[in-house]
């Protein structure tokens, strides 16, 4: 089993493969705006320098989101033309549970996970994990404030991490239940191919046709001002 997987949800870029659910080859970018000019480099890098052809691949995965608008479109259409030209099939993987796979081993059974990804002002998207990888509370949109996850810090030990746990910490970081890890956990790549393995053995497969990124929201954008006559 031959999975290439795509992360470009965030300004970071990446790129995998794994045979048989091991690693054999991956490529990062964490420079802004690489993922339009590099992805196509990455991919035929990875494949490759692994000693494979992109024809020998069982499948292509997908970090689906949420994130980044422009990012998302570009992991994602790559991700189909690829499954289109090349027959294959698609795997498309919640980009906050490959943020979770990145940590989960690293924290007590008792622990629970919350990854999050910057979106505007005090909003996130997050999510919340067993640290079994186990997803207990749905990818949602949070603005955050003093009242965010109290249910949940009451009776639990929440690890908060991700580029979006910075606005968190200032609000929660005095909470005695709340950890907020020193290194950045940036999506990757790497877990989604993981995570896609499962997929793959269990025939989660996407239609290529219909399937679209998992935005979250709407797509927003600044009114024009009025030019002044």
């Amino acid at each position: 089993m031959l999975i290439l997987s795509l992360d470009t949800s965030t300004a970071a870029c990446s790129v995998a493969l794994h045979k048989d659910g091991t690693l054999v080859g991956c490529y990062e970018l964490f420079t802004e705006r690489t993922s339009a000019a590099m992805l196509t480099t990455l991919i035929d890098n990875v494949v490759q320098h692994s000693g494979f052809t992109l024809s020998q691949l069982d499948a292509i995965a997908v970090a689906k989101g949420p994130g980044s608008y422009t990012g998302l479109r570009i992991g994602v259409s790559t991700a189909k033309g690829l499954c289109f030209a090349l027959d294959k099939p698609l795997l498309a993987i919640n980009t906050l549970a490959g943020m979770a796979e990145q940590v989960r081993a690293h924290y007590p059974a008792n622990y629970l996970l919350c990854p999050m990804i910057d979106a505007r002002r005090m909003e996130v998207y997050c999510a919340l994990f067993e640290a079994s990888g186990q997803e207990i509370s749905p990818t949602s949109a949070q603005i955050i404030d003093e009242q965010s996850f109290s249910n949940w810090l009451a009776k639990n030990t929440v690890v908060f991490f991700g580029d979006g746990a910075e606005k968190c910490r200032a609000i929660l970081g005095h909470t005695p239940t709340a950890i907020f890890p020193e290194q950045l956990i940036i999506p990757s790549a790497r877990t989604i191919g993981k995570l896609a393995t499962v997929a793959f053995e269990t025939g989660k497969f996407e239609d290529v046709v219909t399937f679209e990124p998992f935005y979250l929201k709407d797509f927003m954008t600044n009114k024009p001002k009025k030019a002044i006559l």
